[in-house]
């Protein structure tokens, strides 16, 4: 007699692990979440909308196989990449922009496999409620964390521009970036996320069971107990205070934005921005200072190789009665690099080079290469800057200077040594000239401002054309000089000293979840296929069992 089809296993509703969204929905949520993501970076700022956004995409992901979690991965990285990053293309044009974004939406899609690979590995392997509500959300926010790290170092050292808790820098949970670093709040934010995600997904498989299951082995969690996790993590996150750093005295700072014509392709004659900066430094030539900072690339010629250069800034230092600090190309044998100089009366006395020139702007990577497939784009990049070894850190008065040379800003290692050295407070030197009317300087504001409370340290950001801040150590813009203006400030910088946990821990903290959550994926993966082998297996052993008994009826 026949019985109808027999069901073997346990289906995507049972488990928990059917798609929260139709493939018609997740698809227009995840270009959502990419626009929401950016509009969470200046220059709209809104950072809530990170939070949505991480939800969102969360949302999209839950259920999909490999390529519908591509799918939703690849659209939420375009729309969020190509409209972020759409000042790339403003001297190069849309080659380089088409080029990067591409590149990060190609990683994020492929990361995104990855976190849709946890939601349906976790579905087997993990039937009790409580520990879809702890534990899935940990792996999750690690596969989001080891997206963030990947993409960060690799390739030609990475691009860790828009990673998402620099999105946060005027919301509650900035100040926990002092005790866990960036990528510590990158992957809190996740977790939170996450877990108020699964409070929807348990909920929903509570009332499958309800529903089919006449008796629960296992009582189901209530509403608020469901909750609890994301709650507690969330209240934590916003609630902690930033970790206290000890005033240590203070340095009186002159600032200098010259606005000169310092973009790549300005009509402009050598020296062009000596004078500028030079001339907008008279504001402030006399005034009682311990340091006069201009912005990188305010030198315009080498110092160290050309004499008349030399004999400008001497007397330079000899009018501001203090020493410079100062930001040009410079030569040392056959080698070029994009260098800080410290300025005395008796010379160069300190340098530091940029520790990560930009592939593509500084530096051609594989250049054997790029040059046959873009020969007139990568021709204009006609020197090679080589990455430097120097310490970021030099001394002043007794006083340590933490530095990062624009883009330097977004690594942490270069930060975290800084403070490590003994910096009491940092000067970040940019040149933003390349990138005018454009977001990408307010984005770059926002890393100062995270670094500094990160660090519990006071920044001197300077630009050559804007815009320049003094940041004070709890992330607050203490004074500012806007957007393509010749200005010169002198301001009293706090001095601050102390080891936030965030500079000491920092490599332990990205190590672990970086490292850590790509074991544990890899272990849950095995155990997935181990799960689903034992499983297939007593599912015929059943099905054979029913069949002899229907024989023997």
């Amino acid at each position: 007699m026949s019985r109808g089809p027999m069901r073997i296993g346990i289906s995507g509703s049972a488990t928990g692990a059917g798609p929260l969204l139709p493939m018609w929905a997740a698809v227009p949520a995840a270009a959502a979440a990419g626009l929401m993501l950016d509009g969470a970076f200046p220059a709209v700022g809104w950072w809530v909308l990170a939070w949505a956004s991480v939800l969102a995409v969360l949302a999209s992901l839950v259920g999909r196989r490999a390529g519908g979690a591509l799918l939703v991965g690849l659209v939420f990285g375009a729309v969020f990449y190509l409209t972020h990053l759409i000042w790339v293309g403003r001297f190069l044009g849309p080659v380089p922009w088409l080029a990067l974004a591409g590149l990060e939406t190609v990683l994020v899609g492929l990361g995104s496999v990855l976190i849709a690979a946890v939601y349906r590995w976790s579905a087997w392997l993990l039937p009790h409620r409580w520990c879809q509500l702890v534990l899935v959300p940990v792996l999750v926010a690690g596969g989001w964390t080891l997206r963030e790290l990947v993409m960060g170092a690799w390739p030609y050292s990475g691009f860790p521009w828009a990673r998402l808790a620099m999105s946060q820098v005027d919301g509650p949970a900035a100040e926990a970036a002092s005790w866990v670093g960036v990528t510590g709040v990158s992957f809190l934010m996740v977790l939170v996320c996450a877990a108020a995600l699964q409070a929807v997904r348990v909920g929903r498989l509570s009332d499958v069971r309800a529903a089919t299951t006449p008796r629960a082995v296992v009582p189901a969690p209530t509403a608020v107990l469901r909750v609890a996790p994301a709650a507690a993590l969330a209240a934590a996150l916003v609630l902690v205070p930033q970790f206290p750093t000890t005033p240590d005295g203070d340095l009186t700072v002159g600032w200098v934005q010259g606005n000169g014509p310092a973009a790549y392709f300005d009509d402009r004659s050598p020296g062009d921005v000596l004078a500028a900066q030079t001339a907008a430094s008279a504001a402030v030539l006399g005034q009682d200072m311990d340091l006069l900072v201009w912005p990188e690339g305010g030198v315009d010629s080498d110092p160290l190789n050309d004499a008349t250069t030399a004999a400008r800034l001497d007397d330079l230092v000899r009018r501001a009665g203090a020493p410079m600090l100062v930001n040009a190309a410079t030569r040392r044998g056959a080698e070029v690099f994009n260098t800080s100089l410290l300025w005395t009366a008796d010379g160069a006395t300190q340098l530091h080079d940029k520790v990560n020139p930009v592939p593509f702007g500084e530096y051609v990577p594989d250049r054997w290469l790029y040059q046959r497939i873009v020969p007139d784009l990568v021709g204009l990049i006609q020197r090679d800057y080589t990455p430097g070894v120097l310490p970021p850190l030099m001394s002043v008065d007794g006083v340590g200077l933490g530095l990062a040379i624009c883009f330097d800003v977004i690594y942490d290692d270069v930060i975290w040594d800084g403070a490590r050295l003994g910096a009491g407070m940092y000067v970040f030197q940019t040149n933003n000239a390349d990138f005018r009317g454009s977001d990408e300087n307010l984005q770059q504001l926002a890393f100062a401002r995270m670094r500094a409370i990160e660090t519990g340290r006071a920044v001197v950001n300077v630009s050559t054309v804007g815009t320049s801040q003094v940041i004070g150590p709890d992330g607050a813009v203490l004074d500012a000089i806007g957007v393509d203006r010749a200005a010169a400030r002198v301001t009293t910088v706090p001095v601050r000293t102390g080891l936030t946990p965030a500079t000491v821990l920092g490599p332990w903290i990205a190590g672990i979840l970086g490292g850590g959550s790509l074991l544990a994926m890899v272990g849950l993966a095995v155990s997935y296929r181990w799960s689903r082998r034992d499983t297939t297996a007593r599912d015929w052993s059943r099905r054979a069992a029913t069949v002899r008994g229907e024989v023997a009826r």
